[in-house]
C-alpha cells in the first residue's frame, strides 16, 4: 500500500528514540543492553536509569550492572515503589527532590521480567508514552538475549543454587502469563534447592494446557525424573493427543527410564478459554482448589489413577465448567504436608484459610501466587523439607 501524497513520513523524535533500540537489537550483545538503555534515556532527558530483575526467590529486585546504568542495593519487592510497580504491573511515579522517579514494568507476554526506573525533571504524557514503549522493547531484549548469556541468571541469583535446581529452572516456562482470556502464575520453593516439582503450560489457540508434577525423592535423581516426565508431557501434547494418551506417554517414559519402583504424581488439565470448560486428569496428585468470587468454594475432587511410571489404568477424564473470574489453584503435597516445629502437618485447611485472606485483596494472579507461597512458608516457620509448588490459573472476565 502506497502512502497518500503529502503524507509526512519523516522520522519523528519518538520514532528516532525507539528506532535506536530496534536498529541495534538484532546484533546487540547481552552485556550492552544497559549502555543502550542509558543512551536512550539520556536522549529523553532522563538520568539514573536502572534495570531491576526479580531474584529467583521472588523477594528482591536486583539491579542489572552495565555501563551507564545506576547501581545500588537490591530492593525489597514488598516494601519499595519499584516493588509496587512490579506486583501491580503498572507504572509508579514518585516525586523526589531533583524531579520525578518513574518505575515501569518490564512485561513480556504478561510475564513480569522486572522493572525499569528513570528520573526526569518532570513527567508529561509524551514521556509516559515513550517510556512505556521503551520498557516494552527492553523487556523483549532481556527475554530474547537471556538464552545465550549467563548475565541475567547471575544477576537474579541471590545465593548458591543446586544442580537439581539449575535443571528445574531451565525446564520451566515463564512464571506468569497474562492474556485477555486467561492468566497463569506459578512459584517454586525452595527456589535455590528445588528438585522434583515442576509445572508446564501452553496456550495453543483457544486452549490452555497445564501440567503439574511431583517426582519422588529429592536431589538430582528427582530433577532428572521430572525432566523426563515434562519432556514426555510436551511431546504427547504437541502431537495433539488427548489427556488419557498424554498420561500413557508419560507413564511409559518414566517406567522405561527409571524402572517400576519410581513414579511421578501428575495433574493435567485443558481449559477452553472461550467456554470455560475444563478437562482434568489426576494421577495421584492433591486435588486442585476452585476459587470463586475471591473465596474457596470447593476442592475439585476427581477419580484418580496411579502416578505415572507405575502402569496404572487409563485415567478417567473429569469435565467441569468455570465461571468468568474463577481461579483454579494447583499445588504439590509439600505445600500442605510440612510439619511446623515437630507438630501437626500444615494441612489443607490452613492453605484454604490463607487463600481466602489473600483473595480478599483483589490482586492479580501473579501477586496472589507469590504472596501465598511466601505467606505459607512463613507460617511454617520458614522451614521446608520438601518442594512446595503452586500454580494459579484464572479464566478472566
Amino acid at each position: 500500500m502506497t502512502a497518500a501524497p503529502g503524507t509526512d513520513r519523516s522520522e519523528s523524535f519518538g520514532e528516532a528514540l525507539l528506532g535506536a533500540v530496534l536498529d541495534r537489537a538484532h546484533e546487540l550483545p547481552p552485556h550492552l543492553i544497559g549502555p543502550l538503555v542509558a543512551d536512550v534515556v539520556e536522549r529523553l532527558g532522563g538520568r539514573r536509569p536502572q534495570v531491576l530483575l526479580q531474584d529467583y526467590g521472588q523477594l528482591l529486585l536486583v539491579p542489572l550492572h552495565g555501563e551507564g546504568l545506576a547501581g545500588g542495593d537490591a530492593q525489597d519487592i514488598d516494601a519499595s515503589a519499584a516493588g509496587r510497580c512490579f506486583l501491580d504491573g503498572r507504572p509508579v511515579e514518585v516525586p523526589e527532590d531533583d524531579g520525578v522517579r518513574i518505575h515501569l514494568p518490564l512485561l513480556d507476554g504478561g510475564d513480569q521480567v522486572g522493572v525499569m526506573s528513570v528520573t526526569l525533571d518532570r513527567v508529561d504524557d509524551d514521556d509516559r508514552r515513550l517510556l512505556a514503549r521503551l520498557s516494552g522493547l527492553v523487556a523483549d531484549l532481556l527475554v530474547t538475549k537471556h538464552g545465550y548469556s549467563d548475565l541475567f541468571f547471575s544477576t537474579r541469583r541471590g545465593e548458591p543454587m543446586s544442580v537439581a535446581a539449575e535443571i528445574q529452572w531451565s525446564l520451566l516456562p515463564p512464571l506468569a502469563m497474562i492474556m485477555p482470556r486467561v492468566a497463569v502464575a506459578g512459584i517454586l520453593e525452595p527456589a535455590y534447592d528445588v528438585a522434583g516439582d515442576s509445572f508446564d503450560y501452553a496456550l495453543n489457540g483457544d486452549v490452555l494446557h497445564v501440567a503439574m508434577i511431583d517426582a519422588m525423592g529429592h536431589g538430582l535423581g528427582a530433577a532428572t525424573m521430572a525432566t523426563v516426565a515434562i519432556g514426555a508431557y510436551r511431546h504427547a501434547r504437541r502431537l495433539g493427543t488427548g489427556l488419557s494418551e498424554i498420561y500413557a506417554a508419560m507413564d511409559a517414559a518414566v517406567a522405561h527410564q527409571f524402572g517400576p519402583d519410581h513414579f511421578v504424581t501428575a495433574q493435567m488439565l485443558r481449559l477452553d478459554t472461550t467456554t470455560g470448560r475444563v478437562h482434568l486428569v489426576n494421577a495421584g496428585h492433591p486435588p486442585p482448589i476452585l476459587v470463586r468470587d475471591h473465596r474457596v468454594v470447593r476442592r475439585l475432587l476427581a477419580p484418580t489413577t496411579l502416578p505415572v511410571g507405575l502402569g496404572g489404568p487409563a485415567p478417567e477424564v473429569t469435565e467441569l465448567g468455570l465461571e468468568r473470574g474463577d481461579r483454579v489453584l494447583c499445588f504439590t503435597d509439600g505445600l500442605i504436608e510440612e510439619h511446623t516445629a515437630g507438630e501437626e502437618q500444615f494441612g489443607e485447611d490452613q492453605l484454604i484459610d490463607w487463600v481466602n485472606r489473600l483473595e480478599r485483596t483483589g490482586r492479580g494472579v501473579r501477586a496472589v501466587a507469590r504472596s501465598l507461597s511466601h505467606t505459607l512458608k512463613r507460617a511454617r516457620g520458614g522451614h521446608t523439607t520438601d518442594d512446595a509448588t503452586l500454580l494459579l490459573v484464572e479464566w478472566r472476565r
